[in-house]
């Protein structure tokens, strides 16, 4: 299966929701790689994986997000 590059505006915008985006992110996702930018005014998160996960992340209630193209 091939890897994917998922790119994600989110709300993640403080340590406390970057926190909680973490655990969210390691218990739906515990063998994919990903990342935040919280630097960037869209505080992109970039997931690298062979699942779809636009689908379980646009559907999570820890933060919002909205995937680029």
């Amino acid at each position: 299966m091939q890897i994917m590059i998922y790119v994600f505006k989110t709300s993640v915008d403080s340590p406390s929701k970057l926190e909680s985006a973490t655990a969210l992110l390691h218990k739906l996702l515990p063998e994919t790689l990903w990342n935040f930018d919280l630097e960037d005014c869209d505080n992109i998160l970039r997931v690298d994986s062979e699942l779809d996960v636009a689908t379980l992340l646009l559907n999570n209630h820890v933060f919002d997000c909205i995937e680029l193209e």
